[in-house]
C-alpha cells in the first residue's frame, strides 16, 4: 500500500448522521494486541469460534478474543446466520506473531506487503496475524482489517455455497473487513474501506465488463488493488442506494440459476455504462452509510485463557512453522527441532502429537505412529493423536497387502465419536476406502458430504465431494458443489478447471467431467487477500 497518500489532506466535504467520510479513521482504533511485556509467556485463549495462541499477557489476549467473537456475532446477527456449536476442529486457530515482518516471512519467506493470512482446511482453518500492523495512519491496511477480510470469506462459505463472482466475493469481504467497535458495545459494519483510498483515486478503474466478469488472469498488483477497491464500492453502492434496492439479490439469484455473468448483470443492473457512472458519482459524493449492530448478544462472550505448559510453550516456534505447511527443505529442520523438544518433554501429549505430525511430514511413518501412540497413552481421548495414528497407518498400509484396514479406520471412527462436528475424521474415513482400492460405502460417502457442510472452505474436500457426486450420477448436486471453485478470485487456474468440469456436467458427460477433475490444477496461493 502507498504509505504517504497525498489525498488525506484533501477536503472531502461534510458528512453527518449515519454518513461517514472515506478518509475519516475509525472512531476507536485498537491495535491487534498491546506490546508484550518482557516477561510474557505463551497463553491460549479459547472462545466459541476461535483458539488463539500468543506470547502475550492474559488481559490483552482476552480482549482480542472478545473482539473477534463480537465481529463473528455481529456478522451473524446482520445476515441472520445460524451459529451451531463447534468443537476444536471447527474453530479457527489464530497464531499471533511478533510483527508483520514475522508474518510475511512465514507466508512467503521474505518481507512483503502481506500483513496477515488465513488458510482454510478441513483439519481446522488457521490464521496468522501480527500483534500490530501499520503505523496507525488512515490509509494503512491494519491487521484487524486483514483478519476480518479473510474471516468474512470463512463466514460467507459457511452461509452459502452459491457460485458468486469474484467481485462480489471480494466486495463482501471488504464490506465487513472495516468493522468498527464502539464504546457502547455496538459494532458498525460497512464503514468506508480507508485502506483502498490509493487504489480508488490513484489507479485506473477497471472496466465494468472486467469488474463484473469471471475474474482477471494474472493481474498486476495495481490491477488487483483497483479491483478490490471498486469491488467494495460496487458492493456498498448496491447495498445502500435506494434506487438499486433488490438488484443485488436478483443478480445473485440469476447466477445461481446458471445465467451468464454479463447477462445476469445487465438483467439486474440495467445499462452497465450507467452503472459505471453511478459508482463514480457514489464514490466522489463521498457520503457512506454503514450498518450498526447493537444487540445484547454481542456482549455475551465467554473466553477462557490458560498458560501453556512448558512443553507446549517450547514447541510453539516449530509448531507455527509446521502448521503453516512445510516443503522438502523445511520439513527435516522442523522435525529435528520437535524431536529435541519431545525428548525434553516426553510426557506432554501435545508435544508428542506435534512429533507425530513432524515425522509424518518427513515420511517417517513408523515414528509418526509411535509418537501418536505415546500421546494416546497419556491422553486416550486426544482426537488429533488418533487422526495422526490413522494417517500414519494408512501410509504404512500402502506397502503391506495384509494391512488391517478395519483397525486403521477405527482410529477415524473413534476420533469422530470424540468430535462429531470435526470434518477431518469423516474425510479421512472416506479416503481410506479409496486408498484400500475399494468403493466407499454409503455411510462413508454421506460422511464426506457432511464433512463439507462442516468445512466448506476446504477446496480439496470440496473437490473430493464433487468426484463422489459425479460417480453417483448426481450431476446437478456436483455442479452446485463446484460453484464456489468456478468463481474463486484467488485461483485463475482452478477457475478454468472447474468451468471445464461444469460444462461436462451440464452435458451429463461423467467421463469428461472426471477426466477434467483428475487433470493437474495449478497450485493456489493460500496467502494474502
Amino acid at each position: 500500500m502507498i504509505s504517504n497518500n497525498p489525498l488525506v489532506n484533501r477536503a472531502w466535504g461534510a458528512a453527518g448522521g449515519i454518513m461517514r467520510k472515506l478518509v475519516i479513521f475509525s472512531a476507536v482504533f485498537v491495535p491487534l494486541m498491546a506490546s508484550a511485556p518482557a516477561n510474557a509467556s505463551w497463553f491460549e485463549a479459547k472462545s466459541a469460534h476461535f483458539v488463539i495462541y500468543a506470547d502475550e499477557a492474559p488481559t490483552p489476549l482476552e480482549a482480542f478474543a472478545t473482539r473477534l467473537e463480537k465481529f463473528d456475532k455481529a456478522v451473524r446477527i446482520l445476515r441472520e446466520m445460524d451459529d451451531p456449536p463447534l468443537g476444536d476442529g471447527g474453530r479457527v486457530t489464530v497464531y499471533v506473531l511478533p510483527s508483520t515482518d514475522a508474518v510475511s516471512k512465514l507466508a512467503v519467506g521474505k518481507r512483503s506487503p502481506i500483513a496477515g493470512f488465513y488458510i482454510p482446511r478441513a483439519s481446522g482453518s488457521v490464521a496468522f496475524v501480527p500483534k500490530k500492523s501499520g503505523s496507525g495512519q488512515i490509509w494503512d491496511l491494519d491487521a484487524d482489517t486483514v483478519f476480518f477480510h479473510e474471516y468474512s470469506h470463512h463466514l460467507q462459505l459457511q452461509n452459502t455455497d452459491a457460485a458468486l463472482p469474484p467481485w462480489l466475493i471480494e466486495g463482501f469481504a471488504e464490506f465487513y473487513s472495516t468493522a468498527d467497535f464502539q464504546r457502547d458495545g455496538s459494532v458498525r459494519l460497512g464503514t468506508p474501506a480507508n485502506h483502498r483510498v490509493a487504489g480508488l483515486y490513484l489507479l485506473p478503474k477497471p472496466a465494468m465488463e472486467v469488474l463484473l466478469g469471471g475474474g482477471m488472469k494474472k493481474p498486476t498488483g495495481e490491477q488487483l488493488e483497483a479491483f478490490y477497491g471498486w469491488s467494495w464500492v460496487l458492493t456498498h453502492y448496491l447495498t445502500f442506494a435506494p434506487e438499486r434496492k433488490g438488484q443485488l439479490s436478483r443478480y445473485a439469484e440469476a447466477i445461481r440459476r446458471g445465467d451468464d455473468l454479463m447477462k445476469a448483470a445487465t438483467d439486474a443492473f440495467g445499462d452497465l455504462k450507467q452503472l459505471n457512472q453511478d459508482t463514480d458519482r457514489y464514490l466522489h459524493v463521498n457520503r457512506f452509510r454503514y450498518l450498526q449492530v447493537n444487540d445484547p448478544e454481542l456482549n455475551r462472550t465467554t473466553v477462557s485463557v490458560r498458560p501453556l505448559r512448558a512443553g507446549e510453550a517450547a514447541l510453539m516456534p516449530a509448531r507455527i512453522r509446521s502448521t503453516r505447511g512445510v516443503d522438502k527443505k523445511a520439513a527435516p529442520e522442523i522435525a529435528a527441532q520437535i524431536r529435541a523438544t519431545a525428548a525434553t518433554y516426553p510426557t506432554d501429549p501435545v508435544v508428542q502429537r506435534a512429533l507425530a505430525e513432524a515425522e509424518f511430514d518427513v515420511h517417517n511413518y513408523p515414528a509418526s505412529e509411535q509418537a501418536a501412540e505415546r500421546a494416546l497413552a497419556i491422553d486416550p481421548k486426544f482426537e488429533e493423536a488418533l487422526i495422526y495414528k490413522g494417517r500414519a497407518e494408512m501410509e504404512l498400509a500402502a506397502s503391506n497387502p495384509k494391512a488391517d484396514w478395519t483397525a486403521i479406520r477405527d482410529n477415524f471412527l473413534k476420533a469422530n465419536r470424540l468430535e462429531t462436528e470435526d470434518a477431518e475424521p469423516l474425510m479421512l474415513y472416506y479416503e481410506s476406502f479409496g486408498r484400500a482400492g475399494v468403493r466407499p460405502p454409503v455411510n462413508a460417502s454421506e460422511g464426506l458430504l457432511y464433512a463439507l457442510v462442516l468445512a466448506p472452505q476446504d477446496k480439496s474436500l470440496r473437490m473430493m465431494a464433487v468426484e463422489q457426486l459425479i460417480e453417483d450420477g448426481k450431476f446437478a448436486e456436483a455442479k452446485n458443489t463446484l460453484g464456489p471453485v468456478a468463481f474463486d478470485p484467488h485461483s485463475s487456474g482452478g477457475r478454468d478447471q472447474a468451468r471445464k468440469i461444469m460444462n461436462a456436467l451440464a452435458a451429463k458427460d461423467a467421463k469428461s467431467a472426471l477426466a477434467a477433475l483428475s487433470a493437474p490444477a495449478p497450485d493456489d496461493d493460500d496467502t494474502g487477500e
